[in-house]
Order: C-alpha cells, then sequence, then structure tokens
C-alpha cells in the first residue's frame, strides 16, 4: 500500500497499541513462544495476523507466528485465496481440511442456528493442530464487542456472567487460547480491514444466518452506542472490575459466614434535642 492517510496512520497506531496493551496487561505472548494464528478469512483475523507480525517485529522478545487456516469443506470456499495471500507475507502457513460443513448440515435442521456445533467442532480439530505442530499459544481474533455480545448472550440465555477471557486455558489444559485484539473495537477493525483490502472470505455457513441471537445482541448494544457513546466500552471495563460481594453467587464470595465486625469502630451520634 501507498502512503497512509492522517486518519488511517491513527488507526494502524491505536490498533497496534491497543493489541501491545493487551498482550502486555494479560501476558498473552512470552519469550520463546510459538503463536498460532488462527484464520478465518474475515476481517478480525486479518487484522489480527497484521497486528501480530508487527509487535514480532518490535517487541523486546523473541516469539513465531504460524498462520493457521481450516477448511471446513464449504461448497464454493475460495482454497485459493488465503494461501495466495500468505505467500505474500512470507510466513509458515497452513490449511488444516476438516469437512466439518457436513456434519453441521447433517445434524443441524434446517433454519436452526449452526453457529454452536460448528464452533466445537473447529476448536476441537485446531486444538489438536496445535498440539500437533507445538504452539504454545493459540491467537483468536475476538475485539471488545465480541466479547461484551458474549456477556449479554451468556446473561440472557444461560443465566451466569462470563464471556470470553483475553488469555484462557482450553479444559485440555494442554492448549492456551489468547485475544490480542481484546481492546479493539470491531469499527476500527472494520475501517482497518476496509483500508487495507484484505482478501475477506464470507461465510455462507453461519454468516448469513437471520436468526442469530448474537445479532439481536449486537444490534442492541449499536443503539445504546448511538444513544450514550461510550457505553460498550463502559461495559468492557466492568468485566474488568468485579467486585464479587455486591453480586450472588456464594462460590466467589463467603455469604454464608457474614456477621457484624465487633471490633469496628461504632457509628452511633448522639441526638441533640433542640
Amino acid at each position: 500500500m501507498g502512503t497512509l492517510t492522517v486518519n488511517q496512520n491513527k488507526l494502524q497506531k491505536r490498533l497496534r497499541r491497543q493489541a501491545g496493551e493487551a498482550v502486555a496487561d494479560f501476558n498473552m505472548i512470552e519469550d520463546g513462544d510459538k503463536v498460532m494464528v488462527c484464520l478465518s478469512g474475515g476481517k478480525d483475523s486479518y487484522t489480527m495476523l497484521d497486528v501480530l507480525m508487527h509487535l514480532q517485529k518490535v517487541a523486546p522478545i523473541r516469539f513465531e507466528i504460524v498462520a493457521v487456516n481450516m477448511d471446513q469443506k464449504q461448497p464454493g470456499f475460495p482454497e485459493h485465496v488465503l494461501p495466495a495471500y500468505l505467500k505474500t507475507l512470507g510466513i509458515e502457513y497452513h490449511i488444516v481440511e476438516k469437512d466439518t460443513y457436513s456434519v453441521v448440515k447433517e445434524l443441524i435442521p434446517e433454519g436452526k442456528t449452526t453457529c454452536s456445533l460448528c464452533s466445537r467442532l473447529r476448536r476441537g480439530t485446531l486444538y489438536t493442530f496445535a498440539d500437533e505442530i507445538g504452539a504454545t499459544k493459540m491467537a483468536l481474533g475476538h475485539h471488545r464487542d465480541d466479547i461484551v455480545e458474549t456477556f449479554f448472550l451468556n446473561m440472557f440465555f444461560n443465566g451466569s456472567l462470563k464471556a470470553m477471557p483475553p488469555k484462557l486455558r482450553a479444559d485440555d489444559g494442554r492448549n492456551v487460547v489468547i485475544r490480542p485484539l481484546a481492546y479493539c473495537n470491531e469499527k476500527d477493525i472494520q475501517a482497518y480491514s476496509d483500508f487495507k483490502q484484505f482478501p475477506i472470505i464470507p461465510c455462507n455457513l453461519c454468516g448469513s444466518q437471520e436468526n442469530l441471537q448474537r445479532q439481536v445482541v449486537k444490534d442492541m448494544l449499536q443503539e445504546w452506542e448511538r444513544k450514550t457513546p461510550g457505553r460498550t466500552e463502559s461495559i468492557f471495563r466492568s468485566l474488568q472490575n468485579v467486585i464479587p460481594s455486591q453480586l450472588a453467587d456464594r462460590n466467589l464470595f463467603d455469604f454464608t459466614s457474614l456477621k457484624i465486625d465487633e471490633s469496628a469502630a461504632s457509628r452511633f451520634v448522639n441526638v441533640v434535642n433542640l
């Protein structure tokens, strides 16, 4: 690309700074790490790879980057796009072929959302491949808005307060997932993807489903943000500022043993009748 405009330069610096802060705050990448960057062909994962390649150049530590895409055998999937793009970057990459598309279409009734099963199958395959190539970290392209949306989805439909942590050890104990874009907002990522002209590959399995609850939550948050700018950022900050004693989870706070502190100073005030 040619010389960046002032706004493009500011955008690039902001994304790089926010990703760098997230990596540092959560100790996502350590010296000697082999980071498997999971590419879907969407704007988020392209941006993540771009930012991590920059961090690799300027970071005071050394780490490897390996790009990995999972070809789920969706009809019409343009198999040549990602390899052609990755060759121009000159980095190591792998295309993992696994026909999860047929499995999802067979098991999920027509008209039902496929994301849950699709993501589980994809995640399991990628976890296994990360172990095979000796990756110490597995980078996913989820951003701040994804994290906030997931928080509300879990609260509305699962009755739990949880989201997508910036860093997570998988249930198998053998994989550590990192989300370097955790501090970045989707609007910036979209703008960055547009001017970088990443070769976007649309998902025709789930991306076009109209009945996704995530889209309902996304619309809700966008409306809130329109009426009260900064609200999404405030919600995200709340996920970093949890006060268990002000909630109701008995596993996080010992409400049962809570009693008066007999040693505390009295707050009694003498009332003088006037």
